[in-house]
């Protein structure tokens, strides 16, 4: 067994999961890599704002402010004792090794355990329209505000469900922006028989309904238990309004200049997915997940999974499942005395409190739901594929005349999912059409493979020697369009660095 210098553990990402789990191995002893595609710590729910940004933390993270500047705190104490790498994209991964690009550099790194912290991205259902200029994502309508100090318009109107509708619409009216509207699919009476759940975390609640006085002291209209029409606008102007029939059946029409959406999360599981991790189909969630043990232990030796990136829990559930992941990574190289009275009493404690999260999750999807039924009544003429400019038309005439009803081969006709996003932004949405088109269960369509690389690389991407020349091997000629094979095809040995 290694000693515990000589043992190499990554993390990737340093949002919640990320730093407690970076947290539990420095304590250990172990001086593990920490792995950032932002240029600052935080992840996407405390995105740090620039150097020279002076906002202060209520303005930013509004009731989370004592949580987000305790983890800025901490990860800055952990600076001296990890190796980090800022503006880094883990873009594929292979037995024991991890690919890395930054900026027109890419590497390889070696590890003896992989701690997947990725998160999650808005879970988006296409709207006619939604293709416009001015039509964004609830979380990036948030990277707006956080990492820029701007609003994506000047009268903005939030759509979709899920408590990132209300925190964002609650921070733009705290910023001093314009929200037209709130548009929720989802109904109160969803909420009331999700209370027997969502009572699990008071405090958590209380928090939601604080954001629901923002509002309504900013004099935002909030509807409830709308159906989306269409976003409105053109391609010289973009947005100019969006249509939605609400409750009572009329038809909504809201003048603005730009729209968020976003239907709760789904969790980002490219890198699992490439690193051979086994899914398994949540009927509850309607969407593929990464079977994890109760520690987060993947199917795969070595590979563990943590935070929202396993499964969407929030933030605090984030912390504890990092934490819960590294202790399991340490016991398993036997790199701390994970066999102790007070091992063992944190592990449960642990544990316990993430069965709590997950109960409190299980309430916000029943409140909340991701609106299935949306997608078999989307117009043909709805762009679903943005990326690739596909409706949903051409989906449904691909599932009619080819009979392909997995979600591979529909993509391999159709080429839905084939873009700059590869998927994040249409696959489920996608998989709903077919599903309905072909009178299928959603399981039976599959999910999209994940392929390398994970998001797009700069052209002329090159191996180079890290800082202090301990990147040892073979690089790929100046220029390259590809980096080198994994030593694993027969191109070159195994490279490892620190900075």
């Amino acid at each position: 067994m290694a000693s515990h210098a000589e043992l190499k553990v990554v993390v990737i990402g340093a949002g919640p999961a990320g730093v407690r789990a970076a947290q539990a191995l420095v304590a250990a002893g172990l001086r593990p890599v920490v792995v950032d595609e932002g240029r600052r710590d935080g992840g996407q729910i405390y995105r740090r704002q620039p150097e020279g940004f002076t906002r202060s933390y209520e303005t930013l993270y509004g009731t989370e402010a004592a949580r987000a500047a305790a983890l800025h705190r901490d990860f800055d104490a952990l600076r001296a004792q990890i190796d980090y790498l800022p503006d880094t994209l883990v873009w594929n991964v292979t037995p024991n090794t991890v690919h890395l690009a930054s900026g027109a550099r890419y590497r390889e790194l070696g590890f003896d355990a992989l701690i997947v912290c990725s998160g999650a991205t808005d879970r988006l259902m296409p709207v006619p329209g939604w293709q416009l200029a001015g039509a964004y994502s609830l979380g990036g309508a948030q990277v707006a505000l956080k990492s820029q100090g701007c609003a994506i318009g000047a009268r903005s109107v939030m759509m979709g469900t899920g408590p990132l509708l209300y925190l964002v619409a609650a921070q733009y009216v705290k910023a001093g922006a314009t929200v037209s509207a709130v548009l929720d699919t989802s109904s109160f009476g969803q909420r009331v028989r999700a209370l027997p759940d969502l009572l699990h975390m008071p405090a958590t609640l209380r928090k939601g309904l604080a954001l629901l006085r923002v509002l309504r002291r900013a004099g935002v209209p909030v509807h409830r238990g709308v159906t989306p029409v269409a976003i409105e606008g053109t391609p010289e102007h973009g947005v100019t309004a969006v249509r939605a029939k609400l409750a009572d059946g009329s038809e909504r029409r809201v003048v603005c200049d730009a729209v968020a959406l976003g239907y709760h999360l789904r969790s980002e599981t490219q890198i699992a997915d490439l690193a051979g991790c086994a899914f398994q189909f949540d009927s509850a969630a309607r969407q593929w997940l990464p079977e994890v043990d109760q520690d987060g232990r993947s199917s795969v030796a070595g590979v563990y999974l943590a935070g929202d990136g396993a499964r969407v829990r929030g933030a605090d559930a984030a912390e504890r499942a990092g934490r819960l992941a590294a202790l399991a990574a340490l016991r398993d190289l036997r790199a701390t005395a994970g066999t102790t009275a007070n091992a063992h009493a944190e592990t449960a404690r642990l544990r316990g409190e993430l069965a709590r999260y997950t109960r409190f999750a299980r309430g916000l999807r029943n409140a909340f739901p991701w609106p299935a039924q949306f997608a078999a009544a989307l117009p043909d003429h709805t762009v679903v594929c943005r990326c690739e400019a596909i409706t949903a038309g051409e989906l449904r005439r691909v599932v009619r005349e080819t009979g392909a009803t997995e979600a591979n081969r529909a993509k391999a006709f159709s080429r839905v999912g084939m873009g700059r996003c590869q998927g994040r932004f249409c696959a489920h949405a996608g998989a709903e059409v077919i599903a309905a088109e072909a009178r299928v269960p959603l399981e039976q369509v599959g999910r999209l493979r994940g392929q390398a690389p994970v998001k797009p690389l700069t052209m002329g991407l090159s191996a180079s020697t890290a800082d202090r020349g301990e990147t040892q091997g073979c690089a790929a000629p100046a220029g390259s369009a590809a980096p080198p094979q994994h030593p694993q095809h027969g191109a070159c040995s195994a490279k490892e660095y620190s900075e």
